[in-house]
């Protein structure tokens, strides 16, 4: 009577474990599965690091927002070397100089959105954002009469809710695939030769209109970039606004089959 006891016991206990390990290999199943179509269904979003072109064109970009003590020598060193390029401006600079971005606008650069105070964009809700973006947006308009379409978040932080609440309100959020690191202030040659050897077709080049060195780099990086056969480009023209689609890289891709 024992043993009889005793082996129902264990084969109960053998059912158990065979349920639990059902349920533990469905659920597994399951789970894998969900995860999949969470992958393929929930596509991240990326801003543009740079745009696939045949085309020799590249654009730089000099964001501003601490100071202005060298932007007349970037716009008459521009103006040399019949390059048009895009400034990057944050709110609080364009409070301070809000001449100078005319100015900007007025020899033909592109005038983008940089913020208004600067912040960590992936770290605010919906409304704050459109209030970084609006009201950056509406003093460019004011001054130039033009609304800006290109966004450049600070420090380049951003997530899936910025990039579209920035499409919602017909902004491209723009990033960068050569960063000069200007701001390390390592000397001239160094942001040269990072610049020339790392460009390609498509590029966006990053550089700080307040970067020590400017004034001495940015001829020498013109000349190479024009020696080498590179048209310099403002982003507003390098950039495809419609029949686009993006990969994982952050490069723009013109769809095919479309003109």
């Amino acid at each position: 009577m024992h043993n009889s006891n005793m082996n129902k016991n264990m084969t109960a206990r053998i059912f158990i474990v065979v349920i639990i390990l059902c349920i533990s290999i469905v659920y597994t199943s399951f789970t894998n599965k969900m995860n999949i179509v969470e992958v393929f269904s929930n596509k991240k979003e990326v801003p543009i690091y740079s745009v696939e072109t045949e085309e020799k064109k590249i654009a730089i970009s000099f964001d501003a927002a601490w100071g202005d003590e060298y932007t007349n020598d970037i716009l008459d060193i521009l103006d040399k070397y019949e390059v048009k390029t895009t400034f990057f401006l944050v709110g609080f600079w364009v409070d301070k100089f809000p001449e100078k971005v005319k100015e900007i606008d007025e020899r033909g650069h592109d005038v983008g959105n940089h913020s208004t105070s600067h912040p960590y964009m992936s770290k605010l809700s919906e409304e704050q954002i459109l209030k970084e973006l609006n009201k950056t947006g509406n003093k460019i308009k004011e001054l130039t009469g033009k609304e800006p379409t290109l966004f450049r978040p600070p420090f380049g932080d951003y997530n899936d809710r910025l990039i579209k609440v920035c499409r919602k309100n017909n902004y491209h959020v723009i990033q960068w695939d050569v960063d000069s690191l200007d701001w390390k202030e390592l000397g001239v040659q160094p942001v040269v030769d990072r610049v020339t050897r790392n460009v390609q077709n498509g590029s966006i080049v990053l550089f700080h209109n307040n970067a020590k060195y400017v004034k001495e780099y940015l001829p020498l990086v013109i000349e190479e970039l024009q020696k080498d056969g590179y048209e310099i480009v403002p982003i507003s023209e390098l950039i495809y606004k419609e029949d686009y689609y993006m990969d994982n890289t952050g490069r723009q891709h013109k769809e095919k089959n479309k003109n």
